[in-house]
């Protein structure tokens, strides 16, 4: 007899995983959540490249809904093998595809969280070359094993989708951990709260709008049935040369013409100087999320205005869902921050 569970969330024990599972239950899914890693939010602990073990759970469950987090990120590179890459990322994605299309006639959607950082060299244009505006028409050049399986891993979803005509959707979510940068540098610039602040305005995504935007992607899967969709804070900026060299020269300048003191509620010197904060020197790259909003009816509540608004009223700028999934205490490998077998 089947379980009540309609909703198979992956890597339940991560960020993403434990977001989901927190937040899916009161907006009207049942969520059941997998991980290698027991937690609160692991309802049964398997892995993806075990077909045996999703096979069953498609068997046991009537799954409606599929939100396939799991995977090995960037931070893994130091600790993991090529091969373990693709084995998790690939093949188990591969596995998770076929079975859900055993199921095709009842799967509502396959949502798969692939990553901004896919796109890889073509993120970082050489100092004194324009910010570089990355939207879903830019061709990914992966630069690590991380990079090449996500990619591949999208390129088997639209596989299936066109063989199966499963609906499938993939997010390229930007960064939204909660630990300190990875990057040194980065990490030596400035606070922690004033560099993610800053990030909001063109590389990062508050974890409340990525389950947000999970959610409108799950609703509109069977209309659209494929697609592949930027989900970061939509941007204060727009594309043009002139902005997008500024933005490698003086970042600054760009941001108080766009929130100057005179306006209230979101003068962005005010902000900084009561805080202490200081100004990135460069921003090399802007991540364009028209499309997500556009298409899958997304309202993200956690952009760079409203960000500064709420710094203005003194009011938490992060989400609670932020607080409540929390760092995940990866252990560190070199100057990185994050790693977990």
């Amino acid at each position: 007899m089947a379980s009540t569970y309609d909703t198979l969330v992956t890597g339940s024990a991560g960020h993403l995983g434990t977001a989901l599972m927190l937040s899916l239950p009161s907006l009207g899914f049942k969520p059941l959540g997998i991980d290698i890693l027991p937690s609160p939010t692991t309802t049964q602990v398997g892995s993806i490249s075990d077909r045996d073990f999703i096979s069953s759970i498609f068997n046991s469950n009537s799954i409606k809904h599929v939100f396939h987090a799991a995977t090995l990120h960037k931070p893994h590179v130091g600790s993991h093998s090529k091969e373990q890459f693709i084995e998790t990322n690939i093949t188990g994605t591969l596995i998770l595809l076929e079975e859900s299309s055993r199921f095709k006639e009842q799967i509502e959607s396959f949502i798969y969280f692939s990553t901004t950082s896919a796109f890889g060299k073509a993120l970082s244009p050489k100092p004194g070359s324009p910010a570089a505006w990355i939207d879903e028409n830019v061709v990914p050049v992966p630069k690590n094993i991380y990079g090449v399986t996500k990619v591949a891993a999208e390129d088997m979803c639209a596989l299936v989708q066109k063989q199966t005509e499963l609906p499938i959707l993939v997010l390229r979510t930007s960064r939204f951990f909660p630990e300190e940068d990875d990057d040194e540098d980065r990490r030596a610039s400035m606070s922690d709260e004033n560099l993610k602040v800053l990030e909001l305005a063109y590389r990062r995504c508050d974890i409340e709008d990525i389950v947000s935007a999970a959610v409108c992607a799950s609703k509109k899967a069977k209309i659209i049935k494929w697609g592949k969709y930027i989900i970061s804070a939509p941007p204060p900026f727009d594309n043009s040369l002139e902005t997008l060299e500024a933005l490698d020269r003086n970042p600054a300048e760009i941001l108080r013409n766009l929130f100057p003191d005179t306006h209230p509620s979101t003068g962005i010197d005010a902000v900084f100087e009561k805080k202490g904060w200081k100004y990135l020197a460069r921003m090399d790259r802007v991540y364009d999320s028209s499309k997500a909003v556009k298409e899958l009816d997304w309202d993200p509540k956690y952009n760079f205005e409203k960000t500064l608004g709420r710094l203005m009223r003194g009011e938490p700028w992060r989400s609670e869902l932020t607080a409540k999934v929390g760092k995940k205490g990866y252990h560190a490998v070199s100057t990185g921050v994050y790693t977990k077998r």
